[in-house]
């Protein structure tokens, strides 16, 4: 059986509280959502009233601000109001480095798995 790859970080022990853990967890789960990490992906390229939100996901009025609400309250959008418009943006820049690095993670996995059937089918 092979061992779990170590790093220094966890030869060291995160170090974490267990209150940190709980607002880790709550953090990976406001994200655990389809529907608002297409929410998140629609707002990379700038700040988005909630109707161009509600478009550019295909999801409905009602669902859509729902799921807004759920992503603010973990401080991962910021909302703002102007006049009868409510705008949306990430406030939390980090989540840019956290997908740039879970898609990247997924595309190796898929490629290597997709090279491994590739090979299998020529044998």
């Amino acid at each position: 059986m092979s061992s779990p790859v170590s790093t220094p970080r966890a030869e060291k022990g995160l170090g974490l509280s267990d209150q940190a853990l709980e607002l880790i967890s709550r953090r990976f789960a406001a994200l655990s959502e389809p529907m608002r990490l297409r929410l998140v992906h629609a707002l990379f390229s700038g700040e988005k009233t909630v109707g161009a939100l509600v478009a550019a996901s295909g999801g409905t009025q009602t669902n859509v601000s729902r799921h807004l609400q759920t992503l603010t309250q973990a401080h991962i959008l910021a909302r703002r109001r102007e006049g009868l418009h409510v705008f949306y943006s990430i406030a939390d820049p980090s989540i840019f480095k956290l997908c740039e690095l879970v898609c990247g993670s997924l595309e190796k996995q898929f490629t290597k798995q997709a090279g491994a059937f590739a090979t299998s089918a020529r044998r």
